[in-house]
């Protein structure tokens, strides 16, 4: 560990981790040293070479904007509904007809079933447990790409480590790093969340802090007050003061860096990284990155047709980000996997609680998302996916996880569910696979959580395949699976 004296008495670094993302962020987005420079050029070129660059959909995603609707949402009572099946599988809300001739929705979504022509969906998400059967592990999956040896029967598991597998988004922002003064990858408005573990699959893991989102996280639990216009960005100022001994700061931690990391390699030396301090400095200084948090600018009647909640407000805020340049925008359904009231997790009272609380949130800001960047030209150069981590059991007050479950309950259901996906070169209108009569199992092109990562990857122009290195310096993929290349025009 490096100590950098600061101007102001203070040492930039953490006691027993380094530098924080946000000492980086302050200090000048040193975001070389999660791994050396040589190893990331080799990974760049790698991808650049890769037989799959002249697939469909390769590289057509300049901005990836995940709306993670954590708690696991039912499929059979928002996308996917069944007709003449028992009254233990129907839904209980009526079928509405969508953009798209022959297919529907329930009557929960009635404003994205007038913009399902913008996007793809796959009915055919699915994949066996193996002790994936709750969230936080089934969370990790669809985040890293991989699975964990420790998980418990609940399917909990420990809390965040160096040693864990990166997010995708900070394997998107390391091999595809920004050319222009933005923050790079963005999580909101609460962290992934089951019970007590808090942040599990959210992190840069074993890339180290560099790469770890920028998390921004409004205090309280309110979803209906909107609660976007409290968030902090004091990482984003600079007063006019504070200038020059910034600058001075930022040299002595270059400086130290030179100093005390021989190993980095010679690479460092052809470039500088002088290039990479002034980068960040330029988007603390030009105040780009502050600009898009000034929700205040959008014009009160698109506020509204977001939706004056947290969910809503995060949707358009995700669009003011991608639009100022960040590369992945993380949006988490704002309430904990397994909480009440507004949660996804519907073991009890569903009917009311996606008829009065979740139901009417997602479908107002997710269609006016798709609308406001299709609107915009945004969408043809950013990919948006929305899934949960499983469905929800086709079967009402049935334990399939261990969970108690009421009447008017669906338990956790990874063998059939449905992920919404669209921009950048994906097929607009499309359905992609098919459910059996009950919603049970795919009956049609199942599509497993890596294969779709792998997909997001591939739009983003990088081999799913491309090697990275663990925390032991053992050479892993970054997904073990193919893209689903089909879903691209």
């Amino acid at each position: 560990m490096f100590r950098i004296p600061g101007a102001l008495g203070k040492d930039v670094c953490d006691k027993d981790l380094g530098m924080t993302r946000r000492d980086i962020l302050r200090v000048g987005g040193a975001s070389m040293m999660g791994l050396t420079l040589n190893g990331m050029f080799r990974a760049q070129a790698a991808s650049a070479n890769s037989a799959a660059a002249g697939r469909a959909g390769w590289g057509k995603a300049k901005h990836v904007l995940m709306i993670y609707l954590q708690g696991g949402p039912s499929h059979l009572d928002l996308w996917d509904p069944k007709e003449n099946v028992p009254d233990k599988v129907r839904s209980a809300f009526k079928t509405i007809p969508t953009k798209v001739p022959g297919h529907h929705f329930t009557e929960i979504l009635p404003q994205l079933a007038k913009v399902n022509d913008k996007f793809t969906m796959i009915n055919s998400m699915s994949y066996t447990p193996n002790g994936l059967f709750n969230h936080t592990a089934a969370i990790y999956q669809i985040m890293t790409g991989y699975t964990t040896d420790k998980v418990s029967p609940s399917g909990q598991l420990e809390p965040p480590s160096p040693k864990d597998f990166p997010n995708f988004g900070s394997n998107i922002i390391r091999l595809k790093p920004m050319d222009e003064p933005m923050l790079p990858f963005v999580m909101l408005p609460r962290p992934l969340q089951e019970s007590n573990v808090v942040g599990k699959g959210g992190t840069a893991g074993f890339l180290g802090k560099a790469y770890d989102p920028y998390t921004l996280y409004p205090d309280g639990d309110d979803l209906d007050m909107g609660k976007m216009d409290r968030i902090k960005i004091e990482d984003l100022q600079l007063r006019p003061d504070l200038f020059s001994v910034r600058l001075q700061r930022r040299a002595k931690l270059r400086d130290a860096i030179n100093d005390q990391m021989p190993t980095i390699e010679a690479a460092v030396k052809d470039m500088s990284l002088d290039s990479y301090y002034n980068q960040a400095l330029n988007l603390i200084a030009s105040g780009r990155a502050r600009d898009a948090f000034a929700l205040d600018r959008e014009s009160p009647k698109l506020r509204d047709r977001y939706g004056r909640n947290t969910f809503g407000q995060s949707c358009m805020l995700a669009r003011r980000l991608i639009e100022a340049g960040t590369r992945v925008v993380e949006l988490i359904w704002p309430k904990v996997a397994n909480s009440d009231n507004h949660s996804w997790d519907h073991h009890v009272g569903l009917t009311q609680r996606m008829k009065n609380q979740s139901g009417p949130m997602l479908d107002q800001g997710l269609s006016a998302l798709f609308e406001d960047l299709d609107a915009s030209g945004l969408l043809d150069e950013t990919l948006v996916v929305a899934l949960g981590e499983f469905g929800r059991s086709p079967e009402k007050g049935v334990s399939t996880s261990g969970n108690g479950n009421s009447a008017d309950g669906r338990d956790h259901w990874p063998y059939c569910y449905t992920a919404v996906i669209g921009g950048a070169g994906i097929k607009r209108g499309y359905i992609h696979g098919k459910s059996d009569k009950t919603g049970s199992a795919p009956a049609e092109d199942p599509v497993h959580p890596m294969e779709l990562l792998a997909t997001i990857y591939h739009a983003v122009g990088i081999d799913p395949e491309t090697i990275v290195f663990n925390h032991l310096n053992q050479p892993r993929e970054l997904v073990k699976a193919k893209p689903v290349t089909k879903l691209f025009a």
